[in-house]
C-alpha cells in the first residue's frame, strides 16, 4: 500500500534466513557486480557473454546502445559504384568490393584481433551483454560488409547476434 512502511527484521534476523552471505567489506564496486552476476544468474562452465554486432549510419545518429563504435567511412564507398549502391552489403558483390579493398581487409582483421583480446576481458567483469557499432555514412554497405564478416569470424568465441539498424532505409 502507498505510504506505508514495511519493517523486515534487524540485520541479525534478516542474516539468519539467508541462504548466502557475503562478506564485501573488501570488495571493489567491480569485484561486488561480478560476485552478484557469477551467483545471481549460477554460471556454468562454457557460459559466454551475450554480444551483438550492430552496423548502423552516422547520418541517423550513433546507436545508444554502443559499448564500442568503429567508424568505416574512410573505406571505399560502394554507394558511388552505379551497380552496387542498391544493394546492400549483405550481397555478395558489395561485400567482395569493401573486404577485398586492401584496406578493408587489414581493418577487418584488426578488429577481429582486438576483440578477441578484449572480450574475454567483458566476460569476466561479469558483463552479461555488449554491443559493438559498426558505422558508415548510410548504414547500408561498408558497415554491414563488416559487421557480418565479424560476426562470422566471431562466432567461435562468442554467442552473438548481427544485426542492421540502418540497412534498409531509405530503400524502395
Amino acid at each position: 500500500a502507498a505510504g506505508r512502511m514495511v519493517t523486515v527484521g534487524t540485520v541479525g534476523e534478516l542474516r539468519a534466513r539467508a541462504d548466502t552471505i557475503f562478506d564485501t567489506t573488501s570488495f571493489s564496486v567491480h569485484e561486488l557486480r561480478r560476485t552478484l552476476v557469477e551467483h545471481l544468474t549460477q554460471r556454468e562452465a562454457g557460459w559466454k557473454m551475450i554480444t551483438r554486432i550492430l552496423s548502423f549510419g552516422f547520418k541517423y545518429g550513433l546507436p545508444a546502445e554502443a559499448n564500442l563504435v568503429f567508424d568505416v567511412r574512410y573505406l571505399p564507398n560502394p554507394h558511388f559504384v552505379r551497380e552496387l549502391r542498391p544493394r546492400t552489403g549483405r550481397d555478395p558483390e558489395v561485400a567482395e568490393y569493401v573486404l577485398a579493398n586492401p584496406e578493408g581487409a587489414k581493418l577487418v582483421d584488426q578488429i577481429e584481433s582486438l576483440l578477441r583480446t578484449t572480450l574475454p576481458g567483458y566476460e569476466s567483469e561479469g558483463k552479461a551483454y555488449l554491443t559493438i557499432a559498426i558505422g558508415c555514412t548510410g548504414g547500408k554497405h561498408r558497415s554491414v560488409a563488416i559487421a557480418e564478416e565479424l560476426g562470422a569470424r566471431l562466432s567461435d568465441q562468442v554467442q552473438l547476434t548481427v544485426s542492421h539498424r540502418d540497412m534498409e532505409r531509405g530503400r524502395s
